[in-house]
């Protein structure tokens, strides 16, 4: 025991009149460890107790968490400097040599950490939001992390993405306010198709797809868009609801094959790219090009 002590008292740093010893070391990391396990758990616990028995939706319930969590590991850095010995003044110190840091060398990290703030109290981008970023990376938002968020795309891919990304760049959130989403599906029929009667029985064939949302005034219509080379060009709008919105080429692939239904039981012919070629004679006498001979 005599010897166990005397290890601990082991000198590792002596500055002036502070002295770090070995005991307040493992001191510092046994506060740190059980401040870690103690905000995982009490998150679990809250998830667990509060999203069973209250109202609170589960992003509400997810920002609390994270939040309470990041200020029980304050708290708990802040428990374990002072077992090291730093007192307020020492502190502040350590806080300005953090702030070289964060200036030379941290400073995307300390970007990424306040933008994760922001978006937890901004409530821009929650936990279960359908997300399509720059890249044209579509996905849920599965977490939000100190420094990243991490997006599960169509693919069941796992990425973590950079919180600053979410602040700085321009990000699309289909379900921000609502779970509603508009789809616009182009087709197009051949020239001399009877145009009244392709409106009349797409929009009847789209209405009958099991997906289609008509509520809270929601319309499904069809328009016709213009003149292509080889067809008349329409357009069906209909709006879809729910977890289908996050399914996109499910989606436009029910619509379309409806819409070929739709068109073959009506004998509405459906065009394929082709080109006219129109051939004139000409009444131009060409020259012979054969020299003649002399005889």
């Amino acid at each position: 025991m005599k010897a166990l002590n005397e290890w601990l008292q082991f000198r590792l740093l002596e500055i002036g009149d502070y002295v770090l010893t070995l005991a307040d070391v493992v001191q510092f990391v046994l506060i740190m460890t059980v401040t870690l396990v103690m905000a995982r758990r009490i998150s679990r616990v809250l998830t667990r107790l509060v999203g069973a028995r209250s109202r609170i939706s589960p992003s509400q319930l997810y920002t609390f968490t994270q939040l309470l969590s990041y200020i029980i590991l304050l708290v708990g850095f802040l428990v374990g400097l002072s077992s090291l010995g730093f007192s307020l003044d020492k502190m502040l110190l350590v806080a300005g040599a953090l702030g070289v840091g964060i200036g030379f060398g941290l400073q995307n990290i300390a970007n990424n950490f306040i933008s994760g703030i922001i978006i937890l109290f901004e409530k821009s981008l929650r936990v279960g939001d359908f997300v399509e970023l720059e890249a044209d990376l579509f996905g849920e938002v599965r977490q939000i992390n100190i420094r990243s968020t991490l997006i599960r795309t169509l693919d069941n891919a796992d990425i973590l993405v950079p919180n600053s990304e979410f602040i700085n760049g321009r990000v699309n959130n289909w379900t921000l306010e609502d779970d509603e989403r508009r789809f616009s599906i182009p087709f197009g029929v051949a020239y001399g198709s009877d145009t009244d009667k392709v409106l009349a029985v797409v929009l009847a064939a789209a209405k009958a797809v099991p997906l289609t949302y008509e509520g809270n005034n929601r319309q499904t219509f069809v328009i016709m868009k213009g003149f292509g080379d080889s067809s008349l060009d329409f357009s069906l709008s209909v709006w879809v609801r729910g977890d289908m919105i996050k399914r996109a080429g499910f989606v436009r692939s029910e619509y379309l094959l409806a819409i070929h239904r739709a068109l073959v039981d009506n004998d509405i012919e459906i065009p394929f790219p082709q080109r006219d070629l129109h051939l004139r004679s000409s009444s131009v006498t060409l020259a012979s090009s054969v020299p003649e001979t002399e005889e």
